[in-house]
């Protein structure tokens, strides 16, 4: 009896057996030289990629968005850190230079203060000395030198004291307590000066008192 091997075709030459139909089975995987089969999904016989499998490009995809997302992580940790660095750096900086301006502040108030001292000294010198010897010469050379000493401190502290008296009348540095008749070319010029106007830099402290002179015909206008 002839057989039909591999060919599909049903066996039914003897009476009574029932048809038997064999199945050739076809394995597409490649198999390389050293036995391990080719990478890639397992296909089915329709060429599809098996169930419960995924090609190779998408895996390569979804590690590198997973690395992706670890970098991300990474750099978001340190950002913060850096933040937190810079953050506290500053705010030692600021608290650093709060003291250095208010320790600043106090060495010189207590230098100024120093310099004045010397001159409550020498005032009460002043009024010993006339006190003892009754003289009167005594206190007013005591006084005078107080009144130095006193300059003294001021402009070694940048107080400047300003000069008033024959310089025009100026708003902004004078303040004009009264006036007087005076020749015409010595119109609005400073007279008199009742207190010092002084100023520290660009900045007045207080303004002189003084006296404006005014032309006949100015005065008389100003008195109506």
């Amino acid at each position: 009896m002839p057989e039909n091997s591999g060919t599909g075709r049903e066996r039914g030459d003897e009476p009574g057996s029932s048809p038997e139909v064999e199945i050739r089975v076809t394995d597409r995987r490649r198999v390389n030289l050293d036995g391990e089969s080719n990478a890639g999904p397992v296909m089915d016989e329709t060429g599809e990629a098996a169930a419960g499998t995924k090609p190779t490009h998408v895996e390569e995809l979804e590690e590198r968005a997973r690395g992706a997302e670890r970098k991300l992580a990474e750099v978001q940790s340190r950002f913060e850190q850096l933040r937190s660095q810079l953050q506290r750096e500053t705010d030692e900086t600021r608290q650093r230079l709060n003291r250095s301006a208010e320790e600043r502040t106090r060495r010189e108030k207590a230098e100024f203060i120093n310099a004045l001292l010397p001159i409550l000294d020498n005032l009460r010198r002043a009024l010993e000395a006339a006190e003892a010897n009754h003289s009167l010469d005594a206190l007013l050379n005591g006084v005078r030198g107080t009144a130095s000493n006193f300059e003294s401190a001021l402009q070694a502290a940048g107080v400047e004291k300003m000069r008033a008296v024959g310089t025009n009348f100026d708003p902004e540095l004078h303040e004009a307590v009264d006036t007087v008749e005076v020749e015409p070319e010595r119109d609005g010029v400073v007279t008199a000066e009742y207190s010092s106007g002084y100023r520290m830099g660009d900045k007045l402290l207080r303004p002189a008192r003084v006296q404006v002179g005014r032309a006949r015909g100015e005065a008389k206008k100003a008195a109506e």
